[in-house]
């Protein structure tokens, strides 16, 4: 049919016949999604929908919640119960795994982040939601908080959903990346960046330069050259891009390229890091490295951690494959030395 579009329900499809699947993955996805529409609706009526200012509460990692973080936590949980294809979930915003009802249990466990950037919300910003799927155990029929704690090589399927001024989901079941863009007359997404790459060299970064004091010595070196511009190491201008919301910086690098970096530094040493390893790092680094990027602690392959626990924290140096290769060496001369 001339001028139609793919939807995000028809690619699926076609994934599932040619992998021969049963199709269970695909209704799971569209449980997401009504999800991630809905926090769309939400976002886009801001103050309108009673959905702006703080909650009054804290999250278990003792962060203050705002309304559309608590709201966006229980659409996730809602949405995704009574579907009959998840054995449990685990989000960002509570301490212990969510469970299922045992007659809509399924074979799938679910993690998300549901509101990421949240602090943005009230100015207007890029805020969005990010899920990592798996698994459940062979032989579980009711999965613990163990379970979940896979290493991010076992995801089936990882996403974003960025709520910008177009609402876009990004998704990848380990074949490529593609992206969807909603329309929102019509209330569905369509396929209009297929197959997306990053490129492997790059001119941006992304990082919090107010922690610049903070941070090891190869981070610093990276980003010393990067400010040197024409007169460095590097020979050309970089500019520096940050939005303070994983999924609107990781869309930028999606789209044309980059590096994020949220590296350890002193203050958070004790703690691991700064991003989650299982809501933000793993499915992100999924992602990443699907569309040709590459993702790394600066010393690991984030993907092949073995998690420890839900919440745990890892530095996070993704984007552009000749960059964060650079870094990584950066940090090897660096221990070498030391």
């Amino acid at each position: 049919m001339s001028g139609y579009r793919k939807t995000l329900t028809h690619f699926l499809i076609e994934e599932q016949r040619l992998r021969q699947g049963e199709g269970v993955l695909t209704l799971l996805l569209a449980d997401v999604m009504t999800a991630c529409k809905t926090i769309s609706d939400l976002v886009d009526h801001g103050e309108l929908a009673g959905a702006l200012g703080t909650h009054g509460t804290e999250n278990v990692q003792g962060e203050e919640q705002k309304k559309l973080d608590v709201q966006s936590n229980e659409l996730f949980k809602f949405c995704n119960t009574i579907g009959g294809h998840l054995a449990g979930m685990a989000s960002e915003e509570e301490d212990d795994i969510v469970t299922v009802p045992a007659e809509y249990r399924g074979r799938y466990l679910l993690l998300f982040d549901p509101l990421d950037g949240s602090s943005n919300i009230d100015v207007n910003v890029s805020v969005g939601s990010i899920f990592s799927i798996l698994r459940c155990p062979e032989g579980i029929d009711t999965p613990c908080a163990e379970d979940f704690l896979q290493p991010g090589t076992e995801q089936v399927c990882a996403g974003y959903t960025v709520y910008g001024p177009s609402t876009m989901l990004v998704i990848t079941t380990g074949d490529g990346v593609n992206g969807f863009t909603m329309d929102r007359n019509v209330g569905e997404f369509f396929l209009t960046h297929p197959d997306l790459t990053i490129p492997e060299e790059t001119k941006e970064f992304a990082i919090n330069m107010s922690n610049q004091r903070h941070w090891e010595k190869p981070v610093q070196r990276y980003i010393d050259e990067c400010l040197q511009g024409t007169e460095g190491p590097r020979g050309r201008d970089f500019n520096m891009r940050w939005v303070a919301s994983m999924v609107a910086d990781v869309h930028r690098i999606i789209s044309r390229g980059g590096v994020f970096m949220y590296p350890i530094d002193d203050r958070i040493r004790e703690k691991g890091g700064k991003l989650r390893l299982m809501y933000e790092a793993n499915p992100m680094s999924f992602i990443i490295e699907q569309a040709g990027g590459m993702s790394s602690t600066g010393r690991e392959r984030i993907m092949e951690l073995q998690p420890k626990e839900l919440h745990q924290r890892v530095p996070v140096i993704l984007g552009s494959k000749k960059e964060v290769e650079r870094i990584v060496s950066y940090h090897e001369e660096a221990d070498q030395e030391a």
